[in-house]
């Protein structure tokens, strides 16, 4: 009964998603202003009944997976009575069916948090605003209902499921795929404000402000989404990397690239009006990324690790809502954008020529990353030659140009608006020079035969690093006497949180070359009894145990690890076994701590040939997550200290 309760709400809320994508469109072109009024603010009541039906069917489908209740075909064949409750629970995304209403359930989250919101603003672009996202809500209610179904029903129900897949029945998949989707949707508001923009050609610093915490709050989702992912991939997988170039990861690295842009295009808007035209066109651009790396995971279309739920069928569905929601924009912008012109023009020595160099390397970086994804998808096509797009490409591509930017992060922040620089400037740019060339020092006399790129990302994590103190410390004055505290207030939230988001950066750089630089690996064949060294300590392997878990068995290692003579910690690296799937698993035993981890992987063998032991000492490698979060938290910090001015509203349609 739940299932048919959970489906016939899908359906109330695809119809009040009709009705708020039409009525207040509708509304905000009439020309009555009594008629154009009600029209309007029935957005809020139809956003709301599509967001309560919306949970309530979700919230269905979450309980039958909790209760095992197999009449329901999704349930059987992505869970098992003997799976843990938390992987219960997050199996319910584990699939097509299921991360599609998750998906749904985010994007009409998002347009009730703009209807409920205190957020002022004009009454007729609030309504457009949410036509647009009733329209994308339509389009995802109709792709669920018509060839994605989660509440199909099998007759006789069988005694058990099939289980998840047990790559998934980890704490990553309650953590990351939400996460990595409050992202992607979030930037359906961008998106949404931008069409809303273009229908009548209004598009002005009003426009930017309200738009902007919305694209601050996706954005911070996504970097936590994509954090989440390389974490997951880290401890999960047992390569021992985190980051592969995998084509969906690189799916969901363009849409962050293509949203930083915006973000920093949309303060332009804000603050001076200038680069209209372009901010519109990274909001779609932005969002069209995100329905790609959608299209990527459903569409079979690229061998990916996380193509768990691909159906071709669903992937020209999904094709056909991102070629619409291309093309019919695009075509409105190449009609309205002749008519965004900016009121003044831009100084080279400016903050705003400093942001659109900024623009101009992300963008140069997404198209890196766009052409690296699909070129071996072309060429097969054109020739039928298979080729595979690695490292040895994003190195000699990507990284300069994520290089420059860098560089730019430090100099950005020093220039004025409209025209001019900080008095601090020079002092501080000289200490980042210092500060870039101790960093390179530093690694010269720690690490031998170090390589021109390692000495340069060195040099750049202390450029940055430094510049961010330095711009901290004189907009503070510290050197004179009193009133410090004071100053601090007078700092507002966009400030604190570029500062916080930049040294984010810092942090990330410092892992990143941490990990690659002072790595350790060891491979071995050991029998029980022996020991290893690694990075200056002993492992010692006592042996493996067979143990039973909820839902699999498992070959358990034993490793004590020892330093100067003191044991430390005990490791306990698996291989899984799931009886339901049939699959093995590995489980990397890992000691985390902020200096380094210590990470081991056991392989196959026996107790008279001896195991595989792949052991690793990765110094520094927690940064990489720990810097992701400051970038995040600073995003969070423009969002909740951004100043509110008095707006003055309209119900009158343009």
């Amino acid at each position: 009964m739940i299932a048919e309760l959970s489906h016939f709400a899908l359906f109330v809320a695809l119809i009040a998603s009709c009705c708020q994508a039409i009525l207040p469109l509708y509304g905000s072109l009439a020309a009555r202003p009594a008629r154009a009024a009600w029209l309007m603010a029935s957005a809020d009541m139809f956003t709301v009944i599509a967001g309560v039906t919306v949970l309530f069917a979700f919230s269905g489908l979450v309980w039958s997976f909790i209760s095992s209740d197999f009449s329901v075909a999704l349930v059987t064949n992505h869970s098992h009575s003997e799976k843990p409750l938390i992987y219960k629970i997050s199996g319910t995304w584990g699939n097509h069916e299921g991360s599609l209403l998750l998906w749904i359930v985010i994007l009409v989250l998002f347009s009730m948090g703009l209807s409920l919101s205190r957020q002022q603003m004009h009454a007729v672009l609030k309504a457009r605003v949410l036509a647009v996202q009733g329209i994308v809500t339509t389009a995802f209610l109709a792709f669920s209902l018509f060839t994605s179904n989660p509440f199909t029903r099998l007759d006789p129900a069988p005694v058990d499921g099939r289980g998840l897949n047990p790559i998934l029945q980890d704490i990553g998949l309650a953590m990351h795929p939400p996460m990595l989707y409050l992202g992607y949707v979030g930037l359906s508001m961008a998106f949404a404000f931008a069409v809303a923009g273009l229908i009548d050609g209004r598009v002005d610093k009003d426009w930017a402000r309200v738009m902007r915490p919305w694209v601050s709050a996706a954005w911070c989702a996504l970097t936590l989404g994509i954090a989440l992912g390389s974490w997951w991939a880290y401890y999960e997988l047992g390569w021992g990397g985190w980051w592969f170039w995998d084509p969906v990861e690189n799916a969901s690295l363009m849409p962050w690239l293509a949203a930083t842009a915006l973000l920093h295009s949309s303060l332009v808007v804000e603050k001076t009006g200038q680069l209209k035209s372009w901010t519109i066109l990274l909001a779609i651009i932005a969002f069209s990324l995100s329905l790609v790396g959608t299209f990527i995971v459903r569409s079979g279309l690229l061998t990916s690790v996380h193509s768990f739920a691909s159906d071709p069928a669903r992937g020209v569905f999904v094709l056909g809502i991102l070629l619409v929601a291309i093309g019919i924009p695009l075509a409105l912008f190449a009609w309205r954008g002749p008519q965004l012109v900016s009121p003044t023009q831009t100084q080279l020595i400016s903050r705003e020529a400093g942001l659109i160099a900024n623009n101009f390397l992300l963008t140069a970086a997404t198209l890196i990353v766009l052409i690296g994804t699909f070129y071996p998808l072309a060429l097969e096509v054109a020739t039928g030659a298979r080729i595979t797009v690695g490292p040895p490409y994003f190195d000699a591509t990507f990284t300069p140009v994520m290089s420059a930017l860098v560089i730019c992060m430090a100099i950005g922040p020093l220039l004025v608006w409209r025209s001019g620089v900080m008095p601090s400037a020079r002092t501080t740019l000289t200490a980042a020079c210092i500060g870039a060339s101790l960093a390179s020092l530093a690694g010269l006399s720690l690490v031998n035969g170090l390589s021109a790129a390692a000495i340069a990302g060195l040099g750049l994590a202390g450029w940055l690093g430094i510049s961010v103190i330095g711009d901290l410390l004189f907009r503070i004055k510290p050197f004179r006497p009193g009133g410090r505290l004071q100053r601090l207030k007078l700092i507002s939230g966009p400030v604190w949180g570029m500062w916080v988001a930049h040294f984010g950066m810092v942090i990330f750089l410092i892992g990143a070359l941490g990990e690659g630089l002072f790595q350790t690996e060891v491979i071995t064949r050991a029998k029980p009894g022996e020991t290893i060294m690694l990075a200056g300590q002993e492992a010692k392997f006592t042996g493996v145990e067979a143990r039973q878990g909820p839902n699999y068995q498992t070959e358990t290692a034993i490793i004590a690890l020892f330093e100067n003579g003191r044991q430390i910690t005990t490791l306990y690296p698996e291989k899984r076994f799931y009886p339901a799937a049939r699959q093995t698993t590995t489980e990397a035993a890992i000691r985390t701590r902020l200096s380094g981890d210590h990470y081991i992987v056991l392989g196959d063998g026996d107790a008279e040939k001896g195991y595989t032991l792949r052991l690793y000492h990765k110094p520094l490698v927690s940064f990489i997550w720990l810097g992701t979060i400051f970038m995040a938290l600073g995003g969070g910090i423009a969002i909740l200290r951004r100043p509110r001015p008095a707006l003055k509203t309209t119900v009158e349609p343009a």
